[in-house]
C-alpha cells in the first residue's frame, strides 16, 4: 500500500467510530505511561511484517486524544470562567495548533531528517526503507499523550497551587512542563529508534538538554526576579 493510499484510508476510518479498536488504543496509552513505553512500538514491527507498513491504520489513538483534549478544554474554560468565544478559541488553539499543527510540523521535519540523515546505508536489506509520514505522526501522537496527561490533566487539578507567585508554585509548575516536554522527546526518540534501518536516533533527545537548561536557569534567576512560572504564562496567554 502506498503512503498516500494508507493516509487516505486512515482519514476515511476517522468517519466510522465502529471500525476503531478503542480498547487497544487505551491499552497503548497505558503502556506509554508505564515504565516500559518502548513496548508500544512493538506493534509497529508486527504491522510491518503482516501489512508491510509501520504506521497505524486504526485512527483510534488520535481520535481519543482529540476527545480528551476537547473535554479538558471545556473543563479549563469553565474553571477560568471565560466567555464561550474565548473557550472556543482556546479549544482551537489547543487542537489545531498545539496538537495538530505542531504535530504536522514535527512529524514532517522528523521524517525528513530521519530519511536524509539517519538512514543506515549499511543495512542488509536490499530494499531501501524510509520513514512513513503517517508513522512519524503516530510518534507525535504517542509522545503528545504524556504532555496531555501532565499539562492538561494533572495541571488542572493543581491550578490553585501552580498559579501562585511563590517559589514552590514556580518549581511545581515548571517541573510539570519540563517533565512533559522531556517525556515528549523521549517517546519520540523511542519511536524512531524502533525502526531497524535508522541509526543515531539519539539526536531526538537533544531538546531534553535545552529543557533542563531552561528549568535550571529559571530556578537560578528566581531570586533576581528572572524566574518564570510556566503555568502563569500560559494562563495569561490563553485566558487574560
Amino acid at each position: 500500500m502506498t503512503s498516500s493510499a494508507s493516509t487516505a484510508q486512515y482519514i476515511a476510518r476517522l468517519t466510522d467510530f465502529r471500525q476503531m479498536d478503542i480498547q487497544s488504543a487505551l491499552d497503548q496509552m497505558k503502556t506509554i505511561l508505564s515504565t516500559r513505553p518502548h513496548v508500544v512500538y512493538k506493534t509497529a514491527y508486527y504491522r510491518k511484517q503482516t501489512k508491510n507498513h509501520w504506521a497505524r491504520d486504526d485512527p483510534a489513538f488520535a481520535a481519543l486524544e482529540f476527545i480528551f483534549l476537547t473535554v479538558s478544554c471545556i473543563a479549563y474554560a469553565i474553571s477560568f470562567r471565560v466567555p464561550v468565544t474565548e473557550g472556543i478559541a482556546f479549544w482551537l488553539y489547543s487542537v489545531l495548533f498545539n496538537w495538530l499543527g505542531l504535530g504536522f510540523i514535527i512529524a514532517t521535519v522528523g521524517r525528513e531528517m530521519a530519511n536524509r540523515h539517519l538512514t543506515d546505508h549499511k543495512s542488509t536489506s536490499h530494499v531501501r526503507q524510509s520513514v512513513e509520514w503517517l508513522y512519524a505522526f503516530d510518534i507525535h501522537c504517542n509522545a503528545f499523550f504524556p504532555v496531555f496527561v501532565l499539562l492538561y490533566g494533572v495541571q488542572f487539578f493543581l491550578l490553585p497551587l501552580v498559579l501562585g507567585k511563590s517559589l514552590f508554585s514556580l518549581v511545581v509548575s515548571n517541573t510539570l512542563y519540563a517533565a512533559g516536554f522531556a517525556w515528549y522527546w523521549y517517546i519520540t526518540h523511542l519511536g524512531y529508534r524502533a525502526l531497524p534501518f535508522l541509526s543515531q536516533t539519539e539526536v531526538f533527545l537533544f531538546p531534553v538538554a535545552a529543557i533542563a537548561l531552561v528549568f535550571v536557569l529559571n530556578l537560578v534567576g528566581y531570586p533576581f526576579g528572572l524566574g518564570w512560572n510556566a503555568s502563569r504564562i500560559m494562563a495569561h496567554i490563553y485566558f487574560d
